[in-house]
């Protein structure tokens, strides 16, 4: 699994000419799955995720994280994160290749399950 985590005061996503989701402040995390990922890796990342300290707090930079400043966090997939340019001018993406379309959709969901359910705001 890869993320690149981007702190923002505010984000929205949008898929041909529609909202799909929007956040305040807090961070967008885009997300590479790799059909070698687990369970274990994903709870991993959650984790990491949440408590990265990327905010100023009691005049100590890197301080708080986006859980404990209770901030939002946009989850987007990215499969292109897993993406090479070894051979030729055309991306690889057999590293990003899964069964089905299916099988990396509900890894995401449970990633999404798994990240905001330990987010202090989720009840």
């Amino acid at each position: 699994m890869r993320v690149v985590v981007q702190r923002v005061t505010k984000a929205s996503l949008t898929v041909d000419k529609e909202l799909v989701s929007s956040i305040g402040r807090g961070i967008v995390v885009l997300t590479g799955l790799q059909h070698t990922d687990t369970q274990a890796d994903l709870k991993w990342m959650c984790n990491k995720i949440l408590n990265l300290r990327l905010w100023e707090a009691d005049g100590k930079t890197w301080n708080k994280s986006v859980k404990a400043k209770d901030y939002e966090v946009l989850l987007v997939s990215q499969f292109t994160l897993y993406g090479t340019l070894q051979r030729g001018n055309k991306p690889g993406m057999l590293k990003s290749h899964w069964s089905t379309w299916i099988e990396i959709k509900s890894w995401f969901h449970l990633l999404i399950y798994v990240l905001f359910c330990r987010l202090p705001s989720c009840k």
